[in-house]
């Protein structure tokens, strides 16, 4: 008998559909109204469709192009069907896992395959079981596996040209998060690369990211040229440009530009390139989906300005660990335990026994915060539940999809808040406050 089993990293988010406390007209209940209804002792997963369509929604107006949401940065079903209902119908997706679940989700759905490195097994299954026509590449020896792969007989009988990206390195910005240091080719690789894969495409594409959480919106314009520059010296035609993600959200102590400064230095610096068939791409993630998650946590014991909770960078906050993300938080009780009591900054510990599961925040909340309590946390849209681990043991997560209105908003990304289900009501909430 084969030893082998496959399982799941982390155990699904259970859903807890069943309502009846006084439910909103629509049925969609609220952060508060599923925390007095479950007393929940583990971590609640909160999500916010119409969040997260109206971003899309105002992502895909602002944006001269295709929009491909990126999958990576939050895979669950609901947060891909409100993606869907905000107008995207193309999706950046990394593995072979999450192609197979755009495509259960969506048939019609454009796949484009967007990892620099694949495996052989993923480029086979994606061409032929998932009609995924789009791979990118930064070596020729991706390019050639890919080739190779969609080459072979069974492959090769679909009778179509791939759409072939070659992904152009930067040199690295003010983002948060760098991404040119693991995959993309220099100028002259990427030159060589681009000849080398025309005659093999149906459409030829070029493609870059200026890295996560990028607040200067000089960064993408700056990034055009350099493409542009790749282009011309390639002397071939080049028929997408694809700007990339890392389009920035607010959090308590960032506020980037607005939405709308990001489209107009790409619009321009396209402009000042002179490409008249070409069109543009852009890979957002975090900037549809950040506001439109957040995770309620349960406090299991203080000790002074340190407050234990049962979920922590092993699971839905490995942004707030090493990376030092803070987020708006508030504090849910009964509605009068709080009125008098002054903020103070607080730390996090997570639930695992490892003590590098530290969140220093600082995160502002009531002195008299207390054991059994509830945290909400917010801006947890993006990555919050795509990070889990099974760590210890502690993987067990409720999902709910609520009524609220995102814990901060990004201007720009509200843009098409009308056009949302009414459902998304503005609450008073008393926290986070300004440290």
């Amino acid at each position: 008998m084969s030893l082998i089993q496959n399982r799941a990293a982390v155990a699904p988010l259970q859903r807890y559909f069943s309502y009846s406390a006084d439910p909103a007209p629509d049925g969609v209940p609220s952060v508060a109204d599923m925390v007095a209804k479950l007393r929940p002792e583990v971590p609640l997963h909160c999500v916010r469709p119409a969040v997260i369509t109206a971003a899309a929604s105002a992502f895909v107006q602002s944006f001269n192009g295709e929009v491909l949401y990126a999958v990576k940065c939050n895979p669950e079903p609901a947060v891909l069907r409100a993606i869907w209902a905000g107008g995207v119908r193309h999706f950046d997706c990394a593995s072979i896992a999450e192609v197979t679940l755009v495509r259960r989700l969506f048939a019609g759905a454009a796949i484009h395959f967007m990892h620099p490195v694949k495996s052989r097994a993923a480029i086979r299954d994606a061409w032929i079981l998932n009609g995924v026509r789009d791979f990118v590449f930064d070596s020729e020896d991706e390019l050639a596996k890919i080739l190779a792969e969609i080459g072979k007989p069974e492959a090769a009988e679909l009778d179509a040209l791939p759409g072939l990206f070659v992904r152009l390195a930067l040199p690295k910005s003010g983002a948060v998060i760098d991404l040119s240091s693991k995959f993309g080719a220099d100028f002259e690789t990427a030159v060589a690369l681009l000849r080398a894969a025309r005659p093999q495409a149906g459409k030829l594409g070029l493609a870059f990211h200026v890295g996560s959480q990028c607040m200067d919106p000089l960064a993408w314009r700056e990034a055009m040229a350099l493409a542009g520059a790749v282009i011309r010296r390639a002397g071939v035609q080049v028929d997408i440009i694809d700007v990339g993600g890392g389009f920035p959200v607010a959090y308590p102590d960032i506020t980037p530009p607005p939405l709308g400064a990001f489209m107009a230095e790409i619009d321009a610096a396209f402009d000042l390139l002179h490409l008249p068939n070409t069109k543009l791409w852009a890979e957002p993630g975090r900037a549809l989906v950040a506001g439109g998650g957040s995770v309620v946590v349960q406090v299991q014991l203080r000790k002074g300005n340190m407050l234990y909770v049962n979920d922590g960078v092993y699971g839905s906050l490995a942004d707030a660990g090493a990376l030092g993300f803070r987020f708006p938080v508030r504090a849910i009780r009964a509605a009068d335990a709080y009125a008098d009591a002054p903020d103070m900054a607080f730390s996090l510990f997570g639930p695992t026994c490892d003590s590098t599961d530290v969140m220093h925040g600082p995160f502002m909340l009531p002195n008299n915060v207390r054991e059994g309590d509830w945290i909400e946390i917010g801006q947890l849209g993006a990555y919050g539940s795509s990070l889990r681990t099974a760590f210890n043991g502690f993987d067990q997560a409720i999902l709910a999809e609520v009524r609220d209105a995102a814990m901060l908003e990004t201007s720009g990304y509200e843009a098409d808040a009308q056009a949302a289900p009414a459902a998304v009501t503005k609450l008073p909430f008393a926290y986070p406050r300004a440290a």
